[in-house]
C-alpha cells in the first residue's frame, strides 16, 4: 500500500496537475536562484516588494528554521473577517511559514485574499466546496489542502524541514505556539487546547496525559475512548510524514463522525508512542498557548411596527462600509 501512495504521489508531481474546482490564488517570494514552477491552474501573484523580500532571505534561507504550513480552511459569515483578521495579525509576525487557505465554496472572495496580501507572508488560497458526502465543514477542505501539499510543495520550499499545522480561522494563538512548539515538531507533536466555544463538554483544556514525557493518555471529556482524542488545534505533523503517505480526512470516520482527528493520525500509521508532548515540563500552572474559541454571530433586529418585516426582513445597514454576511 505504501509503495503504490509512493507511486501515484511521483506520477502527480510529475504529471501537471489540475485542482477540480480550479480556483487558486498563490503568492511566493523566493530568491531567485530557486526556480518558481507555475502548475496549470495557478495564478501567481509575486511581491515587488524588493527591501522586505531581501530582510527576509536571511531567515527563511536558513536551513534549521524549519518551514510552518499552516492550513486554514474558511467559509462565508458574518463574523469571518474578524476572526480572518486576528489570526493574519498572528501569523505575520512569523517568519518561514507558509498559509494556505481553502475557501469552502465555489469561488475565492476578494476580501479574503486582500487580506492574505496585507500579511506579507507567502500564501496558497483555493476554492473548494464541500461535497454532500462530508458531514462537517473543513473535513474536504483539509483533504485538498494535502493533496496540494503532497503534489507542490516544491514549488514553495526548498527541503523537505517543515511542519504542517491545522489553523482554524477562528481560534486564538499564542505566538510561542508556532515558535516553541509546532517549529519544533519533527514527527508528531502534542498539546494542550484551551476549549471556549459554546459546548464545552465539561472539561476546559483538552490535553495528552504525559508520564516520563511519554504519552499515556488523553485527558478530553468528550469522546475519551478514541485513540487520539485530541482536538484539530493540539498538534503538528512532520511535513516528511505528511509526503510518505496517502492519509487524508474521509468522508466518513470508522471512530465517529466528530473523530477525524483520530482517524487521520491512525491512518498516517501513528501510535501513542511517535507522540513528542510539549508544555509538560511542570505539573501545575502550565500554560495554554492556543484556545479553541467561537465568534458569536449576533443577532441583528430592528423595532419596526409592521409585521409585514419579520416575512420579508431588510438586509442590515452598514452605513457605506464593507461587512461579510
Amino acid at each position: 500500500m505504501l509503495v503504490l501512495c509512493s507511486l501515484l504521489i511521483l506520477i502527480a508531481r510529475t504529471i501537471p496537475w489540475i485542482l477540480n474546482p480550479s480556483v487558486i490564488l498563490t503568492k511566493e517570494r523566493v530568491q531567485k536562484e530557486v526556480p518558481t514552477v507555475k502548475p496549470i491552474g495557478l495564478i501567481v501573484s509575486e511581491s515587488n516588494e524588493k527591501d522586505e523580500q531581501e530582510s527576509r532571505i536571511t531567515t527563511e534561507g536558513s536551513s534549521t528554521l524549519k518551514t510552518i504550513i499552516v492550513v486554514t480552511p474558511t467559509y462565508k459569515r458574518l463574523t469571518r473577517v474578524a476572526d480572518f483578521t486576528r489570526l493574519a495579525n498572528t501569523l505575520s509576525h512569523l517568519s518561514n511559514l507558509y498559509w494556505i487557505v481553502i475557501e469552502d465554496g465555489p469561488e475565492t472572495v476578494p476580501v479574503v485574499q486582500k487580506m492574505l496580501e496585507r500579511t506579507n507572508l507567502n500564501f496558497t488560497y483555493m476554492a473548494h466546496p464541500s461535497p454532500p458526502n462530508y458531514p462537517n465543514r473543513g473535513w474536504y477542505q483539509r483533504t485538498m489542502a494535502l493533496k496540494y501539499i503532497r503534489e507542490n510543495y516544491t514549488n514553495f520550499m526548498r527541503s523537505q524541514n517543515g511542519v504542517v499545522y491545522f489553523g482554524d480561522d477562528d481560534n486564538s494563538y499564542d505566538l510561542r505556539l508556532f515558535e516553541e512548539y509546532i517549529r519544533k515538531v519533527n514527527k508528531i507533536g502534542m498539546w494542550g487546547v484551551g476549549m471556549l466555544f459554546r459546548h464545552v463538554a465539561g472539561s476546559l483544556v483538552e490535553s495528552p496525559r504525559v508520564s516520563n514525557q511519554k504519552v499515556v493518555g488523553f485527558d478530553a471529556e468528550w469522546s475519551p475512548d478514541r485513540y487520539f482524542a485530541i482536538d484539530m488545534a493540539g498538534f503538528a505533523l512532520g511535513l516528511q510524514l505528511i509526503l510518505e503517505s496517502c492519509a487524508v480526512f474521509r468522508s466518513s470516520c470508522p471512530s465517529g463522525t466528530g473523530a477525524l482527528e483520530s482517524c487521520l493520525l491512525t491512518d498516517l500509521g501513528l501510535n501513542r508512542e511517535d507522540v513528542e508532548p510539549f508544555g509538560f515540563e511542570k505539573e501545575n500552572d502550565r500554560e495554554v498557548l492556543v484556545w479553541h474559541t467561537k465568534t458569536l454571530i449576533p443577532d441583528i433586529y430592528e423595532f419596526r411596527p409592521s409585521a409585514w418585516n419579520w416575512l420579508f426582513p431588510k438586509p442590515p445597514k452598514t452605513n457605506g462600509y464593507f461587512v461579510e454576511y
